[in-house]
């Protein structure tokens, strides 16, 4: 719970499509929010990467012809194991997963994934767009860290995205204004730089910070959220025209 009494497990609601909903909007492509359950220190919930992945796929399919997946909430979080509730799965589930959801949107006639990654560690999602050349469905992974370094730029983020890795500026950022209820007092005075982090994936998280942190939550602010989510919103368009030739030919098609 917050401090407020609020709940901190849920990543805000479900897709409420019926089938006739999907038919009527004729999606070209599906986005699929990839989160993770881990520690994001004392003050952001374990799901805070689901959340903002979620988040990141409503704004973004907003108004356009996409079709938004539930999340997928667990993923490769072992670098975090050291802190209690983080719970992961291994890298070859995660593909396996993706890859049957790509399989099956494909036999039901949308051939297009975008995997709107909200956690770092996902690193195998990379193999999984790579892999799905050739395979009948064409898939992206974003947000790509130019998109990133765009959208950070126009929300005005002071926090270099190195020293900025979790529960730090951005993150905290795109809660504040997306879902204040899950922040909890503290973050203004949670800050922890730890830019020499040669060995974490050998090492773990632990070696690096005490708290969970690594970045600076205390400069976040609502409205740079905001910022962020336009930016990655507005980087979005450059991914809906590169596959944009399956909502021409449906027109087409359609005509």
């Amino acid at each position: 719970m917050t401090a407020s009494g609020h709940p901190t497990s849920a990543p805000g609601p479900l897709p409420a499509d019926t089938t006739e909903d999907v038919r009527a909007r004729r999606p070209v492509m599906a986005v699929l929010p990839i989160g993770s359950f881990e520690q994001h220190g004392a003050f952001l919930p374990l799901t805070t990467d689901t959340v903002i992945a979620c988040t990141i796929a409503r704004e973004v399919a907003e108004g356009r012809p996409v079709q938004v997946l539930p999340p997928l909430t667990v993923s490769c979080s072992q670098e975090h194991a050291a802190w209690p509730g983080t719970v992961s799965i291994s890298a070859r589930t995660l593909h396996a997963v993706v890859t049957d959801i790509a399989d099956s949107l494909h036999r039901s006639g949308i051939d297009t994934l975008i995997l709107v990654n909200g956690h770092g560690g996902n690193y195998v999602l990379r193999n999984v767009v790579q892999e799905s050349a050739g395979r009948g469905v064409r898939m992206a992974l974003f947000p790509g860290s130019a998109d990133w370094d765009a959208a950070r730029t126009r929300a005005g983020v002071e926090t270099p995205s190195h020293t900025d890795m979790h529960a730090g500026e951005v993150e905290t950022s795109i809660l504040l204004h997306s879902h204040p209820e899950l922040v909890k007092e503290g973050y203004e005075s949670a800050d922890c730089v730890a830019d020499g982090r040669k060995h974490l994936l050998t090492l773990g998280m632990s070696a690096y910070t005490e708290s969970g942190v690594i970045g600076r939550p205390s400069l976040a602010s609502a409205r740079k959220g905001q910022e962020l989510l336009a930016g990655l919103a507005e980087a979005f368009g450059e991914y809906l025209a590169l596959f944009g030739d399956q909502g021409q030919d449906q027109d087409a098609a359609d005509d």
